[in-house]
């Protein structure tokens, strides 16, 4: 059964949040963002980040979604602050006081917890803050944009822009519904150091997380 929860209009368009059993999914213009149902690949994309850089690291997590990333992120004892970059309001909404506020244990409510309303692209060219790991995931991939003006956060500039927002021996982090090989040469292009994990799904093919260190 499929129970529609909330529908706006959104910064990259129609957003909706229905619910489908006992969990609960994210829509974007018709298409399939987000869901409940796993996870595993969104908590290894902090997981592993964190445990490649020193403790108590100052750590960005681009893209809220269902807050499944930021829970793994307070729950690991390698990370402090966090900052979470997320542009559209209702989806922090959802979030803090909506129902995926369970889903995470109302993991904004820690006190270690940044919450910026902004576009990550703009955010981070303006920005001159520096962190230990970036961890993003604001789209299916770099092949598969939420919105057209996220493609450039996977070309040349975008690395060299999220290179300049890392400390030294920091770690950028990326998720993805799928492979992309072009986008892993860019990385090595970049990146003295990368690394591609592949993490398989129930259906389909697997998820993939890159991580790359100057």
């Amino acid at each position: 059964m499929v129970e529609l929860l909330d529908k706006v209009n959104g910064v990259c368009g129609e957003l909706i949040l229905r619910r489908v059993g006992a969990d609960f999914e994210v829509i974007a213009n018709g298409v399939f963002l987000m869901d409940t149902r796993n996870g595993e690949s969104e908590r290894l994309l902090v997981s592993v980040a964190a445990d490649m850089v020193p403790g108590a690291a100052r750590m960005l997590i681009g893209g809220l979604g269902v807050g499944y990333s930021l829970r793994a992120a307070l729950d690991h004892p390698g990370v402090g602050e966090i900052f979470v970059v997320e542009r559209e309001p209702s989806v922090i909404k959802w979030n803090r006081s909506g129902p995926l506020r369970d889903v995470h244990g109302d993991a904004l409510a820690d006190d270690r917890v940044t919450v910026i309303e902004a576009d990550l692209v703009q955010w981070l060219e303006e920005t001159e803050e520096r962190f230990d790991a970036l961890c993003l995931d604001i789209d299916n991939g770099p092949q598969w944009t939420v919105t057209k003006g996220n493609a450039q956060l996977y070309a040349h500039s975008g690395l060299d822009t999220l290179a300049e927002r890392l400390r030294p021996g920091g770690v950028l982090a990326v998720w993805s519904a799928e492979a992309s090989p072009a986008f892993t040469r860019r990385l090595k292009a970049r990146f003295n150091e990368v690394q591609v994990l592949k993490v398989p799904v129930p259906n389909g093919e697997p998820d993939v997380v890159w991580l790359a260190r100057a």
